[in-house]
């Protein structure tokens, strides 16, 4: 199967990638102002994703490493479909209400200034995250590795919280 890697690209204002016929990479791209429904079995490395939609997106294989998301609306996510080798992902100011992180090893992933209500972290491997000023109303942490002391749950204008807050 042949490999088509686009790289340094800015892609906006797009409603649907194209399927690819053959494994398809991003690398190093910014998507800006884009809509997208299904991101099934590409591969995206450090790239951005700004002031985009991807609410219930189909995701099943699709590699994470180094992804960033500013300004986002991200609802209904199923991040437990994607890829787990190299799963490194970056939110700010991002909608992540209902998304599932089930499972998933989120070492060193950061969460900074977001709307997480009933977000599903059941089983999910949070050591060493990083958490700051997120609405985190009625999220689910059954089971979840925070291995306190490498966990950063920071509120406005307070250093590192102990512990997090659910209220």
């Amino acid at each position: 199967m042949t490999k088509l890697t686009k790289f340094s690209e800015t892609i906006s204002n797009l409603q649907e990638l194209p399927k690819p016929s053959q494994r398809e990479d991003y690398e190093k791209c910014e998507f800006v102002n884009c809509i997208l429904t299904d991101i099934s079995n590409l591969n995206f490395i450090n790239c951005s994703f700004k002031n985009c939609n991807l609410s219930n997106c189909n995701m099943n294989n699709v590699k994470l490493q180094g992804i960033e998301f500013v300004d986002c609306k991200l609802l209904g996510l199923n991040f437990f479909k994607a890829k787990d080798f190299a799963f490194e992902v970056y939110f700010e100011k991002c909608l992540l209400d209902y998304a599932s992180f089930d499972s998933k090893k989120l070492n060193k992933s950061e969460f900074k200034h977001c709307k997480m209500h009933e977000v599903n972290f059941t089983n999910a491997d949070l050591s060493k995250s990083l958490l700051i000023n997120c609405d985190l109303y009625e999220a689910l942490f059954a089971k979840t590795n925070f291995f306190l002391e490498k966990t950063n749950f920071q509120k406005k204008g307070e250093p590192n919280l102990s512990s997090p807050t659910f209220n």
